[in-house]
């Protein structure tokens, strides 16, 4: 069990992609960050910036990222990439994590305000956290799931399929994980079990 007092002080880069049915179980864990002394500073794809669904209005979801961490949403690829030259961060965390995200990450391209930050932050050598919420995690996701764990300062919150019947290739993030994982990948270790032994 982490000590999340012991996160206190450390600058959190806290970067949010379009899995929106996730949105408020990462905006959960982001409170609990700043609630014990965390600096926060948010991130949003411009897919998550701009657009509606059902689960609430991009505008809404801004500012609710504003109230948790008394920050503006970095929402442009201007806005990120200082993040490495100005070594903004202790770490990134990208949650939730799309699919779309994690192969754009795998193949190295930068072409979104979120993956502009893993880029620049990685410039630093600091560790990236990555809570995943795909539908194709054990599908066409997988290789790159696998691509980025090989790949260092790449570090993922335990994931778990969350409807084994009616999405058998879907899995999503523990996001109650998250400063247990942020605080392993601090010190080079990725927490364990990766993937969980049960449905969420």
């Amino acid at each position: 069990m982490t000590d999340i007092s012991k996160l206190a002080g450390l600058r959190v880069g806290a970067a949010v992609c379009g899995s929106f049915c996730t949105f408020s179980r990462a905006f959960r864990a982001l409170e609990e960050l700043t609630a014990a002394g965390c600096d926060v500073t948010p991130i949003m794809s411009e897919c998550a910036y701009t657009t509606d669904t059902r689960f609430g209005r991009a505008q809404e979801h801004a500012a609710r990222l504003f109230d948790i961490t008394g920050k503006t949403v970095l929402h442009e690829i201007t806005t990120t990439e200082p993040i490495g030259p100005k070594k903004m961060f202790d770490v990134l965390l990208v949650a939730p994590c799309t699919g779309n995200t994690l192969a754009k990450l795998a193949a190295g391209i930068i072409d979104t305000p979120v993956c502009m930050a893993v880029k620049s932050h990685l410039r630093s050598q600091r560790p990236v956290v990555i809570a995943v919420s795909t539908n194709d995690a054990l599908a066409g996701a997988s290789k790159n799931i696998g691509i980025l764990r090989n790949y260092k300062h790449f570090y993922f919150v335990p994931l778990r399929q969350d409807d084994p019947v009616g999405k058998p290739f879907s899995m999503v993030a523990d996001f109650t994980k998250i400063p247990q994982t942020i605080e392993a990948a601090l010190d080079g270790v990725q927490i364990q079990p990766m993937i969980a032994d049960r449905p969420i």
